[in-house]
């Protein structure tokens, strides 16, 4: 008799179970979504794509999941970032720059020898001033689902090592397509060139450009110690790329689908930046071993190329906004332990 009442009883906590459960269940329906990025399978950026894929099938008890189209399958971070807006495309992952031209305030991620350390950006990122840059984007067909590290920019070439600020004058090195990069790279002596990431390893194989600047992961995972010789570690910007979803595909989502996005989201968020400091940490050491030159610029040299960039602060502090640029200022005075 007793296990006959157990029964009954574990066989009516299912039925409440299931009938509090099957609301939510009802509300999430199939989707696979598509989700581009010029960088390369095998890349950091890549493998937190598939973890979000990985937690997004797991929280819809597999109905919803997110197909990686890797290596500039699906075009370039500005024409990916324009197919979200035209509901063509799901999800990209462009860096934050390519945004600014849509809204300027999203350029002063960018402004250089902003940031000191990961630390500092995380903290501004994740903060209510990364949260406001968030909140800009539906206005632009675009949902801003996180704020994920590509990290500190550094210069590669192949014609010769970089140990003082003036060293980098005359040298071609391709850029994101923007003014801020453009007019960094020119305040410096370089010959700035603007090009997508997805034309870039065969610009430089062919010496169409002498080089190029990116943080050591990409460097690496990019293969670009095939074709440069020489890496300063002149940590001149740090970078970070936006998780996007399309607001024509947001608008489509249930309110539970939303909510399994965003955490699904978050969780990737927190994993990528994870993998990619771990896979930075051993990248300066492969490049080494893959032949490259690395040099990095003296305290006084780094203090030049800030002199050389005041200029370029001054206008891109007006240009995005006094008021933002004030504002990002004080917040990472709050994090470095500032009043």
């Amino acid at each position: 008799m007793q296990f006959n009442s157990l029964a009954k009883s574990l066989a009516l906590a299912a039925t409440l179970l299931a009938a509090l459960t099957a609301p939510v269940a009802a509300q999430v329906k199939e989707h696979t979504f598509k989700v581009g990025i010029g960088l390369s399978d095998d890349h950091p950026q890549a493998q937190a794509v598939r973890h979000f894929a990985e937690r997004l099938q797991a929280k819809s008890g597999g109905k919803m999941n997110a197909k990686l189209f890797a290596s500039g399958a699906l075009g370039n971070d500005v024409s990916m970032t324009s197919a979200l807006r035209g509901g063509t495309l799901e999800m990209t992952i462009p860096d934050s720059s390519t945004l600014m031209s849509l809204i300027k305030p999203f350029g002063v991620l960018n402004l250089p020898l902003t940031f000191n350390t990961e630390a500092e950006a995380d903290a501004l990122l994740d903060g209510p001033f990364g949260q406001k840059l968030l909140a800009m984007l539906p206005d632009k067909g675009l949902i801003g689902l996180g704020f994920w590290e590509n990290g500190f920019r550094h210069v590669t070439n192949s014609r010769r090592p970089i140990n003082t600020a003036d060293d980098l004058a005359g040298l071609k090195l391709r850029v994101i397509q923007s003014p801020l990069f453009l007019d960094t790279f020119n305040a410096l002596g370089t010959n700035a060139t603007p090009m997508p990431f997805t034309e870039l390893y065969t610009a430089m194989e062919q010496k169409a450009v002498d080089g190029q600047e990116n943080p050591p992961a990409t460097i690496l995972a990019s293969k670009f110690y095939e074709v440069q010789k020489h890496l300063v570690l002149s940590r001149h910007m740090y970078s970070a790329w936006v998780l996007l979803m399309s607001k024509k595909t947001w608008d489509g989502l249930s309110a539970d689908e939303r909510k399994i996005v965003q955490e699904a989201a978050r969780e990737a968020t927190l994993f990528e930046r994870k993998t990619i400091r771990a896979f930075s940490e051993t990248a300066l050491g492969e490049l080494k071993k893959a032949g490259m030159q690395i040099t990095e610029l003296p305290a006084a040299e780094q203090a030049k190329l800030r002199t050389k960039l005041q200029p370029v602060l001054a206008k891109y502090g007006k240009e995005f906004g006094e008021e933002t640029t004030s504002e990002l200022m004080g917040e990472l005075a709050k994090a470095r332990g500032g009043k």
